[in-house]
């Protein structure tokens, strides 16, 4: 144990005796390097040049917070400024824009300064859509506003006064409604009857907005009858200069001659003038039954039952099956559907608007 114990000290030496012998001939060739416990980081005029040229970090080489800086090229300085220097130069600057407006800020997006609501929402509104699905028709060119094609995202219109079109059709930019009733036969066509009797304002009693309906029908005569808020609308579609078409199916006792459709057509006397047939056309006959459609753009009271009793065929049923460009389709008796905007718009277009 005690020679095994000498060996391992004696390792130990000799250990400690090579790293002497590699050191000393370390220096025997190149100088050694200092080691980090004898290395010198001081710098300046008194430093010792005999260091390394650059130390660890800003301290190292005198640039730490607070130590001076170093002279620039040509050994000059940048002077300090004083605090009354600073002062000075803010009371200047004070009195050079003492006198000078608010500066304002500028718009966010082009138009902001015009009144109005944006264009996109406007349309959506007019139930157009979301207000994404909106700016994507502004951004296909499809939207006009009096007269003029948009092609820029924010612009404003005013609803009261501007005519906003959407692939040509205009758009009912106000809160107007507009809504097609198939009336049943029996139904009077007023909004209030003081006899009590049924009639349109009871299928519209739960509407916010007062609403009239556009032209009359006979009581006993179904079909097609338009009711809405947007008093000029009605006017034109009923006005006989614009001569918006109705179409009705009539249900007579045959035999008809060939000739009947002619004898509409060129006129037919009745005890308040003329009244004449745009169209006619048989649609269906069982035996002596026949089913005959009607179009005319008058719209005088019982014009379509007077003409066929003055031509010798009575009706035993009418059906109007369209206003312009409004079709009963198959909506059913009593059932009133609101317009869509293309219904809306191809209304407007009949008359101008």
């Amino acid at each position: 144990m005690r020679s095994s114990g000498s060996g391992k000290s004696g390792g130990r030496g000799n250990y400690r005796g090579a790293g002497n012998n590699r050191d000393q001939k370390q220096g025997q060739g190149r100088p050694r390097k200092p080691r980090p416990e004898e290395r010198r980081y001081d710098v300046g005029p008194g430093a010792s040049q005999d260091g390394p040229k650059s130390g660890r970090g800003g301290s190292a080489r005198g640039g730490a917070k607070g130590a001076p800086k170093r002279p620039q090229k040509g050994g000059r300085t940048t002077p300090a400024r004083s605090r009354e220097y600073e002062t000075r130069v803010e009371e200047r600057n004070r009195e050079r824009y003492a006198d000078k407006k608010d500066i304002k800020l500028p718009k966010t997006f082009p138009g902001a300064e015009q009144e109005g609501e944006r264009l996109q929402k406007v349309l959506a509104r007019a139930g157009y859509g979301s207000r994404r699905a909106c700016e994507e028709l502004i951004e296909q060119a499809r939207v006009e506003v009096n007269g003029e094609i948009v092609l820029e995202q924010g612009r404003r219109v005013d609803p009261e006064k501007d005519e906003v079109k959407v692939d040509g059709l205009t758009v009912a930019t106000q809160s107007y409604q507009f809504f097609s009733l198939n009336k049943p036969a029996g139904v009077v066509s007023t909004m209030e009857d003081p006899e009590g009797r049924q009639c349109l304002g009871d299928y519209v009693t739960n509407r916010e907005t007062r609403l009239f309906h556009v032209g009359r029908l006979d009581t006993e005569t179904e079909g097609v009858i338009l009711l809405t808020n947007h008093g000029e609308l009605a006017h034109r579609l009923t006005h006989p200069k614009y001569g918006v078409k109705k179409t009705y199916l009539a249900a007579i006792v045959g035999p008809i001659p060939r000739d009947l459709g002619k004898r509409l057509k060129d006129g037919i006397q009745l005890e308040d003038g003329y009244a004449r047939a745009d169209h006619f056309r048989v649609v269906e006959q069982t035996g002596k039954n026949y089913l005959v459609e009607v179009t005319l753009h008058e719209g005088r009271k019982h014009i379509v039952r007077r003409m066929l009793a003055e031509a010798g065929f009575p009706v035993e049923k009418l059906v109007r099956t369209s206003f312009g460009p409004i079709t009963l389709g198959d909506q059913k008796s009593g059932w009133l559907r609101r317009l869509s905007n293309t219904e809306v718009g191809m209304l407007m277009k009949e008359v101008d608007l």
